[in-house]
């Protein structure tokens, strides 16, 4: 297929929340949801359901349920006769060579049309080294370069690259600031030093240099860091105005409190990640207040959709559970365009289709359409800031729905 498509996804609130009340979330490590109907399409859903990282995977996983709930409640794959979606879910453990081992078993075991996964970058590279071996779709959230940069054909990342959210989170901190009457020329880059980070620390890195912004201080740390008082102490010494820190949760909570501790109240711009999940709220309190991030996606930009997520599981939709909404219900429309369960037939239409309707809409941006890497080419990188036990939408201005609070 060669030509754009719109498709159409239509689902009733009402429908959801039974889909959702009625629906057990699939157990950790490798598990198989059971349907009473013969007719079914098993989807590979990898994330880290167990390590460091499981908190992201369980989100994730619960996004991707949300849909396929909601999906199998208003009659399936219409195309396919009402083909059930049947999600095949793995525990990658946060490891990469455990990510890889259990999707080389999806390939040669469950006939899966695609995959969906797997949050953290590096799991996601291992993953895709094996659909792309053998020609199964993988659509995915996370953010490295590297994930679309290598030149696969089966690959789908419907979110920025990370060195493009680096880059915006620059740009927007710089405009955030000089609407509260300050000109940012220094800051401080602290980031953990897996793919996501490298990669997110180098976007930073090229905005700065491109805005004529000093940096002042550019360090990696070992993910999962138990000390950071060494970083603490570097940025102390520095003259910072703004400080990047690009890290997954354990990780953030220590460099937050050991800041605040000490009396540092920089402006502290997170990299998403661990900064914009519930847990980081929870694990700070008051420390939280008016914390940035960016973030690849932000639930009130499509409370319609995303309330459907906090109605079921009691928290707010966060980006990765709705990126990997998106992904599922993008995937639910290929198949019903595809007319068929073969995944080279779905990746066609994932390389060549508009996705404007439905599930695809929750994306920043609003719409979801590939470039021949696979990268959706209407992301938008979105500034969001923790006001009490929420995240509210503070730039760009055309996507904002609150004033930022500038504490410089």
């Amino acid at each position: 297929m060669t030509q754009k498509t719109k498709t159409t996804l239509l689902m009733t609130r009402r429908q959801a929340l039974i889909a959702g009340s009625a629906a057990a979330l699939a157990a950790p490590l490798y598990a198989r949801s059971s349907f009473a109907q013969s007719n079914v399409i098993n989807v590979g859903v990898i994330q880290p359901l167990s390590g460091a990282n499981a908190q992201f995977g369980i989100n994730s996983r619960n996004g991707i349920q949300l849909v396929a709930d909601e999906i199998n409640a208003n009659g399936g794959i219409a195309a396919l006769g009402g083909a059930q979606i049947n999600l095949v879910i793995s525990d990658a453990t946060s490891n990469p060579t455990q990510a890889a081992t259990v999707a080389q078993r999806m390939m040669s075991q469950d006939n899966v049309v695609a995959v969906l996964g797997a949050f953290a970058s590096s799991l996601t590279l291992a993953i895709s080294e094996v659909t792309e071996r053998r020609r199964v779709p993988l659509l995915t959230m996370s953010f490295a370069d590297q994930v679309t940069g290598r030149g696969f054909r089966n690959i789908f990342q419907v979110v920025s690259k990370a060195s493009a959210l680096g880059g915006a989170t620059v740009t927007h901190t710089r405009d955030l600031a000089r609407a509260n009457g300050t000109e940012i020329s220094r800051i401080a880059i602290m980031y953990e030093d897996t793919a996501y980070g490298t990669a997110q620390a180098n976007g930073l890195r090229n905005s700065a240099a491109a805005n004529g912004i000093e940096v002042v201080m550019d360090e990696a740390y070992p993910l999962g860091i138990t000390d950071v008082s060494p970083l603490i102490n570097q940025l102390r010494r520095t003259e910072a105005q703004v400080v990047f820190p690009v890290s997954y949760l354990n990780d953030s909570l220590l460099i937050i409190r050991n800041m605040r501790q000490q009396g540092i109240t920089t402006p502290t711009v997170g990299g998403a990640a661990g900064y914009i999940i519930p847990d980081f709220r929870n694990g700070l309190g008051d420390l939280s207040e008016n914390v940035l991030s960016i973030s690849p996606a932000a639930y009130d930009q499509a409370p319609d959709y995303t309330d459907r997520f906090r109605d079921r599981f009691g928290y707010f939709m966060v980006h990765e559970a709705q990126e990997h909404a998106a992904c599922m219900g993008v995937l639910a429309s290929a198949l019903e365009i595809a007319g068929e369960a073969n995944p080279q037939a779905i990746r066609e239409v994932l390389a060549s289709t508009t996705f404007d309707q439905g599930w695809a809409t929750v994306m920043s941006g609003g719409r979801i359409a590939f470039d021949e890497t696979g990268l959706n080419i209407h992301a938008v990188p979105m500034m969001v800031q923790w006001r009490g036990d929420e995240l509210v939408t503070v730039a760009p201005s055309e996507y904002a729905k609150a004033e930022a609070v500038w504490n410089a």
